[in-house]
């Protein structure tokens, strides 16, 4: 995922924004031979169709042409997130508190990079000095993790499917 004040993000959020639409996120990977693929991720509250995903790929591919922020051959994704839907901005944080979610970390906490539980939402550690970091709250594992949104790779949505054989 590209960082919440990443340019390419700062771009799509305007155009995505400006349509009416919610930015869920923004990836882009780089295949051999120096193409690469652009995708972002829209959601609406009414659900997101091809239509939509073509109108903002249409519109995006436009600023993006202007703009230029990426060198090289890139192919342009438009999607919906998905029931797995990747959680990026801190308002997705809160939004999604009480829902089940995966998470993988940058580095280590507690010898753990992985962890899957209970999103309780966002908060803030107690520091002295300084602002204190943003963390999210999981309870996973019978205890609850405070982990700062800088250590996160990556946090998506567990899709519930009405059975608990995944908790």
């Amino acid at each position: 995922m590209q960082p919440v004040d990443s340019t390419l993000t700062q771009l799509a959020l305007r155009v995505v924004e400006s349509m009416g639409y919610e930015l869920v996120a923004v990836e882009f990977f780089q295949h051999g031979g120096g193409a690469g693929t652009l995708r972002v991720y829209i959601d609406h509250a009414r659900g997101v169709t091809v239509d939509d995903c073509a109108a903002v790929s249409h519109q995006l591919s436009g600023v993006l042409d202007v703009e230029d922020p990426l060198p090289g051959h890139y192919d342009l994704e438009v999607s919906s997130p998905g029931l797995d839907r990747p959680l990026v901005f801190p308002e997705h944080f809160t939004r999604f508190a009480g829902h089940w979610i995966k998470v993988r970390l940058a580095e280590k906490i507690e010898g753990r990079r992985k962890l899957e539980g209970v999103l309780l939402g966002l908060g803030a550690l107690d520091e002295a000095a300084g602002t204190p970091p943003v963390i999210i709250r999981l309870e996973a594992e019978g205890r609850v993790w405070e982990i700062p949104l800088a250590v996160l790779e990556s946090a998506r949505l567990v899709p519930d499917f009405g059975d608990a054989a995944h908790r």
